[in-house]
């Protein structure tokens, strides 16, 4: 399994004798895990779903329709390539893939502030984590700083192919932080 695949659920306890194994997803993407969608686990296994039960959130494999097989799944974590999640996963207006903000810069009015270094899930707004230029760094600005990802409050613009985040307003967070 290759380092950069994306996480998105963990295999339960095996349900009924048919081999379903209850489904923990995480990802903003439930409609991945349709009928002949690939997953990889973390023990080098390649998955392909037979049934997805929405409602019970179940699902059972091609080749592990046994209860005691199935089992054999429990607790392993299933994962996507990038070019699967692009394939199979509808974006909105304003939403990109975490893994196509990962080290964007982040300007505001063409002064560069940094680099996006991670993102994080809070319960009200997701937050970029920036790494904070050198430059910057260097007048005793902190490192790292905290920007929500709140379009046209704090972001302005995502061009994921220039790797370039317009914002406005960061600068204060940054001197403030």
């Amino acid at each position: 399994m290759k380092k950069n695949n994306i996480y998105v659920a963990k295999l339960g306890k095996a349900v009924g004798l048919k081999g379903h194994l209850r489904l923990f997803i995480d990802s903003d993407f439930p409609e991945q895990f349709k009928k002949g969608a690939s997953f990889f686990t973390n023990k080098n296994l390649q998955l392909t779903v037979l049934e997805y039960n929405t409602s019970r959130e179940l699902v059972l494999f091609k080749d592990y329709e046994d209860v005691d097989i199935a089992k054999k799944l429990t607790n392993q974590e299933l994962y996507v390539t990038h070019e699967q999640t692009r394939e199979n996963c509808n974006l909105k207006e304003n939403e990109f893939f975490w893994f196509d903000l990962m080290d964007c810069d982040i300007y505001e009015n063409d002064l560069k502030l940094g680099k996006v270094k991670d993102i994080h899930r809070y319960p009200i707004n997701d937050y970029l984590e920036i790494s904070t230029s050198n430059e910057l760094i260097k007048k005793d600005l902190p490192a790292t700083f905290l920007l929500p990802y709140i379009f046209n409050t704090y972001i302005l613009n995502v061009d994921t192919n220039k790797k370039r985040i317009d914002v406005k307003d960061a600068f204060v967070i940054l001197e403030n932080s």
